[in-house]
């Protein structure tokens, strides 16, 4: 019994017995129990939150990306659930309001919203920055439809957040591999910009891939790769990155902006202006 279960149910089966059930499993919610010493994750805390609603709550917005197999999901936050409980045990977030049957859908014999009202659900709830990155992940795990999405939001016309729900859904972007991926590409359109297109793949004479750039401006050869700490800790990576960035930029005539966690929107925005504005006098111009 490595999953959660209900406790009751597994000592009226006869699995385990009261004595068993307190010293080897330790609860998680009422009548909910996991293995002593194990870290839940966020699969588990959302399988765990659907049991002890009495599998009546349907699993939703993270809850449900990690269950669509979406990076990214932070394991400790509480499980979300539609549910009407309005005082749900620590650890269970619910939201009120219910899902029709086409937006629902059955993994693993839990019922979890389907990658469509999930995206909805995320963009409702959510700031719009936070909403754009958890659909991100969302959208590059399932293939999210957009037009599902846009359905759905017609069908929830009348949700108080659905003007900020379109917005965010308006921004989503299934190349993002990283939440600040997500961040930088939103902080540039804010500033202006046009929407960059992301995961570009970038050819060198003879038709060889030289480097996929996060994202950029293919027609005036601008990009922008946001470099986690791992680019920087592994010398594998990191050498990689700088014969990456010379054949980019020397050979190919891109000119690449790397950016990590230490450098500030302003600075960001500092460089991406003097870059944009060599890239155009060059002569080349975004269709």
């Amino acid at each position: 019994m490595t999953e959660p279960f209900i406790g009751s149910e597994a000592i009226a089966s006869g699995r385990l017995n009261r004595h068993e059930l307190r010293s080897r499993f330790s609860r998680i919610h009422p009548d909910v129990y996991g293995s002593t010493g194990t870290d839940l994750t966020a699969i588990q805390r959302a399988y765990a939150a659907w049991l002890c609603s009495r599998r009546r709550g349907v699993v939703a917005g993270q809850s449900a990306s990690a269950m669509h197999k979406a990076k990214w999901v932070d394991e400790n936050r509480p499980a979300q659930l539609l549910y009407e409980h309005r005082r749900p045990p620590p650890g269970i977030l619910t939201w009120s309001g219910r899902a029709a049957p086409d937006e629902i859908q059955l993994i693993d014999g839990t019922p979890v919203t389907t990658p469509a009202r999930t995206a909805l659900d995320l963009a409702t709830h959510y700031p719009v920055g936070r909403a754009v990155a958890a659909i991100d992940a969302l959208a590059r795990a399932t293939r999210l439809n957009a037009t599902q999405v846009e359905l759905l939001a017609e069908r929830y016309k009348g949700h108080r957040n659905i003007r900020r729900a379109r917005h965010a859904l308006s921004l989503v972007d299934a190349g993002a591999e990283s939440p600040r991926e997500t961040w930088l590409r939103l902080l540039v359109i804010k500033a202006g910009y046009p929407p960059p297109q992301t995961q570009i793949p970038v050819y060198g004479p003879y038709g060889e891939l030289v480097a996929v750039v996060d994202m950029g401006w293919e027609e005036i050869k601008l990009a922008l790769d946001y470099e986690g700490d791992h680019h920087r800790t592994n010398r594998r990576v990191f050498n990689r990155d700088i014969a990456r960035h010379e054949a980019l930029t020397t050979d190919l005539g891109w000119i690449d902006i790397r950016v990590t966690s230490e450098n500030v929107p302003a600075d960001i925005l500092r460089r991406l202006s003097e870059a944009w504005q060599r890239a155009c006098s060059r002569g080349e111009k975004i269709a």
